[in-house]
């Protein structure tokens, strides 16, 4: 139930909606009142809050899973990289709950009471995991900050140079805060949201994002009096294009935060210029900020180029660059669950990314252009990547913070395109880390016709020796003698229809013995023979085991046989020094399909796909080699002894 009271120091009413609200800020004189049951305390005057690009204000409204609420108060909380708000909300249930707004991220939490002891602020680290509240967490960010500035109603005293020691916590699907600035401390859990989601009225202006609310202040470069803008408070960090010098912005002074380029620096000039705005995904952005950064790897010097996008309701996105190849990378408020700790995979959006490589200083060596945080030319970070072509997740680390991002790979004329560039962007030298492979769809759609094609031989194949199953049409049994070797001559057989293949079988009784065979197959009625020679061994023993060679068993086929009568001589020839008799089972029947053209047909169908999957397997190693996973050559091995 609401209570209204009146300001000590003004008259103005004050309306509490909330019952759990203690404190209050007049909006008519600033008064700070603190609410004692129908009496109001004036404890003197609040601070003026820092105008921003926020699109919110007090009486805002809005709607979290299907219930109404409204911001009932603020506060502006100034940490090392610059303000970020805090809205008290009150729900149509009569719950409260906060909404932080920081760099374009709204996040929305509860406090939450939990009976396990809460760690110690001190004992925390960037990266560290634990469990709290049945859930586990990764610790994201670690801030002493102060609030500067408050607003409407809030449920606790604050004002001016109130201390507010913070600590982040994210797993992939919750975000928590724990707020050391009240003993014992307090958690807040809740979720990032997207902007629409809450499907907010009453915003300033009438509008999603105000086309302008503070006016751009324009300055020139301490270092070399070159001219230089922000376009509002929210730009902490300007980089002069000039000279490299990058200034503090929130600092009336404009104190310079890192010196300008040095006559030996090499000085890059960004492909998309400051201020180039395009449309990335059908939404608008512009260019706002270029920085160069480097790293060293045995000795080798990489640079690359991140530029800064400002996009719609106060969002940033980002464009990197290496060697002509682009990402789009957003910054990611579910990220994915890990520390700082590189690890061999990491599961994410229901792809497996694989670690690619650790850089563990990556350094700011050029700034220009306008930036969210105090950025300056030498700082470092560590850098974890994974990847899953096209995809790229990224971690990045200092002493109080960890972020995720999540980069996608484009092609250099999309990104011309969606600038309007009226040069073309040079081409990509060599294979970036996501990369997609460009023997990868060819090499799958290669390989499925494969299979396809493959499947049709087989069916064809099958067919054949279906329709063409050997029929038998003589099955006769011989005795030969080593001293008696005449000439034998089979019984007559029939083959009808057209010309086709008969295969003649022996079946002897060979052991340790040789024969050989003098074969005709002779037509009855035109006198056409064909004939052939065929010796017949089989040798077995036992020396230091067992073993055997030769066959007992001989096949020979006869091509394109016409139909007739016909017959077969047999003329023996056999070891006169071993007097064995052999048997021989003499079997003559039509030759099922054979087998060579299948296997050439298979042969010229595989040569394809193994083309493209050494292609493809090629430009992975290409790939990989650039990775701290790269394949060691025999020629390192050796060099390493």
């Amino acid at each position: 139930m609401a209570v209204t009271a009146h300001c000590p120091s003004c008259g103005a009413p004050v309306v509490f909606k909330s019952a759990s609200s203690v404190f209050a800020v007049c909006e008519y004189c600033q008064s700070t009142l603190v609410r004692h049951d129908q009496n109001l305390e004036d404890i003197g005057k609040m601070a003026a809050l820092v105008e921003d690009r926020s699109p919110l204000q007090l009486g805002a409204e809005g709607s979290y899973k299907g219930v109404h609420f409204a911001l009932i108060g603020r506060i502006q909380i100034k940490y090392s990289q610059g303000i970020w708000n805090e809205w008290n909300l009150l729900f149509d249930d009569m719950r409260t709950g906060w909404l932080s707004e920081a760099g374009g991220e709204y996040v929305l939490t509860f406090a939450q009471f939990v009976p396990e002891v809460l760690p110690q602020f001190d004992a925390l680290k960037i990266g560290q995991r634990f469990v709290l509240a049945s859930q586990t967490w990764t610790v994201s960010n670690i801030e002493n900050a102060e609030c500067v500035a408050g607003q409407g109603e809030l449920p606790f005293k604050v004002g001016a140079g109130y201390p507010v020691a913070a600590v982040d916590l994210r797993n992939q699907a919750n975000f928590a805060t724990l707020d050391y600035s009240e003993t014992p401390p307090l958690l807040f859990v809740g979720e990032a949201v997207d902007f629409t989601s809450l499907k907010m009225a009453n915003l300033r202006d009438g509008m999603a994002v105000p086309t302008k609310t503070v006016a751009a202040r324009v300055f020139r470069c301490p270092a070399c009096g070159s001219p230089m803008a922000a376009r509002s408070r929210e730009i902490l960090a300007v980089g002069c294009a000039s000279c490299g010098a990058v200034v503090d912005t929130a600092d009336e002074s404009y104190k310079v935060l890192s010196k300008s380029l040095g006559m030996r620096d090499e000085k890059y000039t960004p492909r998309l210029p400051l201020g180039s705005k395009g449309r990335l995904e059908g939404k608008p952005v512009e260019v706002i900020g270029f920085l160069v950064k480097r790293c060293v790897v045995d000795g080798l010097a990489y640079h690359w180029s991140e530029y800064l996008l400002a996009g719609e309701q106060g969002t940033y996105r980002w464009l990197t660059e290496y060697n002509g190849h682009w990402n789009v990378v957003d910054v990611l408020c579910k990220p994915p669950a890990g520390g700082i700790v590189e690890v061999e995979n990491v599961l994410f959006g229901g792809q497996a990314f694989k670690h690619f490589s650790t850089t563990q200083a990556a350094e700011v060596v050029q700034v220009a252009g306008e930036f969210t945080w105090r950025v300056r030319r030498g700082e470092t970070n560590r850098v974890v990547d994974y990847v899953a072509p096209p995809l790229m997740l990224s971690s990045e680390s200092t002493g109080n913070d960890l972020s995720w991002s999540q980069g996608f790979y484009v092609e250099p004329q999309v990104i011309a395109e969606a600038f309007k560039l009226k040069a073309d962007l040079p081409e990509p030298t060599g294979v970036f880390a996501n990369q997609p492979n460009s023997w990868g769809e060819t090499n799958r759609r290669i390989w499925g016709l494969f299979w396809k094609l493959a499947l049709a031989a087989i069916l064809v194949q099958a067919f054949f020796i279906f329709i063409s199953s050997g029929k038998l049409l003589l099955r006769q049994d011989f005795t030969f003698e080593p001293l008696r070797s005449d000439e034998v001559q089979t019984r007559e057989f029939e083959i009808t229809g057209k010309p086709r293949k008969i295969a003649v079988k022996n079946q002897t009784s060979l052991n340790n013995n040789w024969i050989g065979l003098d074969m005709m197959l002779v037509n009855k009625a035109t006198g056409a023979a064909w004939p052939a020679a065929r010796e017949v061994s089989y040798y077995s023993g036992y020396d230091d085991g067992a073993w055997s060679e030769g066959s007992r068993d001989d096949e020979i086929v006869f091509l394109n046989i016409p139909a007739g009568t016909y017959y077969l001589t047999l003329d023996p020839d056999m070891p006169p020094e071993k007097a064995v008799a052999v048997r021989d089972r003499v079997e003559v029947h039509t030759a099922s399909a054979g087998w060579s053209n299948f296997v050439l047909v298979m042969i010229f169908l595989i040569i394809f796909p193994i083309f493209s999957a050494m292609r493809h397997a090629a430009f992975e190693a290409r790939r990989w080699a650039e990775s701290d996973h790269a394949p060691v050559s025999s020629d390192d091995a050796d060099g390493d002894d």
